[in-house]
Order: structure tokens, then C-alpha cells, then sequence
């Protein structure tokens, strides 16, 4: 769930607001009614995928038709 504080209420209740934070809300912290910060949870940044991590568990199928020679033009 997202709220909506100003940033007077955010100093008085800090400890609070980061409970609420760690049970999976965001804090949006406001001066004069325009946001100026948000308060999320901090996540740990996920390992890099080592390269041929999955090499073996793919499987190409035999009747699988080539893709367009122009298809990777599409994403550009």
C-alpha cells in the first residue's frame, strides 16, 4: 500500500514508517503537497547470470521454424 506523508509527520514517525516499509508498504514523503522522496524496501541486487548457466535444460525443438531475417529490426 502506497501513503502519502509530509515531511514533518516522516521525522516525527521514522521508526514506524520503516516497520510499515519492511512489511512490504511505500512511503511517499511530500513538502508543500509535491512529492520529494519514497521510501521502499531495500532489496539486494540479484547475482549476474553466469554464461551457460543453463546450458543443457534448453531444448530446440526440430520442427521449429526460422524467424524472419528482418525480425530483429523490429526491436531497434
Amino acid at each position: 500500500m502506497t501513503q502519502t506523508i509530509n515531511i514533518h509527520e516522516a521525522k516525527t514517525r521514522l521508526s514506524q514508517l520503516i516497520q510499515q516499509v519492511e512489511e512490504g508498504d511505500e512511503i511517499i514523503i511530500s513538502r508543500a503537497n509535491k512529492p520529494i522522496a519514497r521510501l521502499v524496501a531495500y532489496r539486494e541486487k540479484a547475482q549476474p547470470r553466469r554464461l551457460g548457466e543453463a546450458k543443457g535444460m534448453v531444448e530446440i525443438m526440430p520442427d521449429f521454424d526460422q524467424l524472419p531475417e528482418d525480425f530483429l529490426e523490429h526491436f531497434q
